[in-house]
């Protein structure tokens, strides 16, 4: 059973919320002390995280940065706020995903699954991935070069798989929206270009300059040649 962790100060929320989840066979704990979340954190050890981004005290920008300094568990933030800048914000700070409110209880429950599949089941793998001296372990979840760790996101390790797994070869925005969210209809297509734009400052701040390259109306690629 998979143990999730919901921060959200709506009471009505939180509880149709966690019902609907339980329903599914998740174990839900809630924060109540919201000056408190990393304390409630390390006790339930969760997951997955469900992020509110306005609450007291502090916001869900806040104590998402604070998980993710010592944790790669998926967090999907919930908020009513609906501007492209929250999202860039929190896809900035670390989250894997954003619905945005109010929201069906099916596509809830379908995102929670995506990522819980994805996060988990996926790291079992034990192969890697190498070109360029570039090295991705599929079982630790970790790329390395010239012996230094690279830190990413776990969506930016899923389009560095996709995209090493098919060097040399365009893979389209829409297959890469798939491998990291499942379904695209749940995914603004800007969260992409967001964690495109990322990965790349990455890589090339690790002295792997180009090493993905865009496709005009295409898509992205790692190209084959030097």
């Amino acid at each position: 059973m998979h143990k999730i962790l919901l921060v959200e100060d709506d009471a009505t929320i939180a509880r149709l919320v966690a019902k609907e989840l339980e329903s599914w066979g998740f174990e839900v704990s809630q924060v109540e002390d919201f000056s408190a979340v990393m304390d409630c954190f390390h006790r339930v050890s969760p997951q997955l995280v469900l992020l509110d981004l306005s609450l007291p005290h502090r916001s869900g920008f806040h104590w998402c940065a604070e998980i993710r300094r010592e944790s790669k568990v998926p967090i999907l933030f919930l908020s009513s706020a609906q501007d492209n800048m929250n999202l860039v914000t929190a896809l900035h700070q670390g989250a894997d995903d954003f619905l945005t409110k109010p929201f069906d209880m099916p596509v809830l429950v379908a995102k929670v699954q995506a990522l819980l599949r994805r996060s988990y089941d996926f790291a079992e793998a034990g192969d890697t991935l190498s070109f360029r001296g570039a090295v991705l372990d599929l079982g630790e979840m970790a790329l390395r070069y010239e012996g230094a760790k690279i830190e990413l996101t776990r969506n930016e390790f899923r389009i560095m798989q996709k995209l090493m797994e098919n060097r040399g070869r365009v893979v389209s925005r829409d297959a890469i929206i798939r491998a990291l969210w499942d379904d695209e209809s749940f995914i603004d297509d800007n969260t992409l270009t967001v964690n495109i734009n990322r990965l790349r400052k990455k890589l090339e701040a690790a002295g792997l300059q180009d090493y993905v390259a865009t496709k005009k109306g295409e898509g992205y690629l790692i190209p084959s040649g030097e």
